[in-house]
């Protein structure tokens, strides 16, 4: 499996109508085939950050959604909102089940 996570600051004022552009927005991601899923988390320590993780069969995969006509059209979408982000790239490893 392959893990993006991205981490997006907010402009202030704004996190409630990006969380509901992100809700209504998130086929664009999920419909791809190689999608396994994804979350919508807000940090603990700051109101404006977020961050949005999708999990991937594979990361040609990624790459392949990363390069679409539907990720470009998402991201801008979720563009006016944000003031700056990161991405961070990770393959899984074995895990603990709770």
């Amino acid at each position: 499996m392959f893990r993006v996570v991205l981490c997006l600051r907010i402009h202030a004022g704004r996190e409630q109508e990006f969380e509901r552009v992100w809700a209504a927005n998130t086929a664009a991601v999920a419909d791809h085939p190689a999608n396994l899923g994804q979350f919508l988390a807000r940090s603990a320590d700051s109101e404006s950050t977020y961050y949005i993780g999708s999990d991937w069969v594979d990361e040609p995969g990624f790459r392949e959604f990363e390069n679409s006509r539907e990720h470009v059209e998402h991201r801008q979408k979720l563009h006016p909102y944000r003031s700056h982000g990161s991405i961070r790239m990770m393959r899984a490893v074995p895990g603990l089940v709770g």
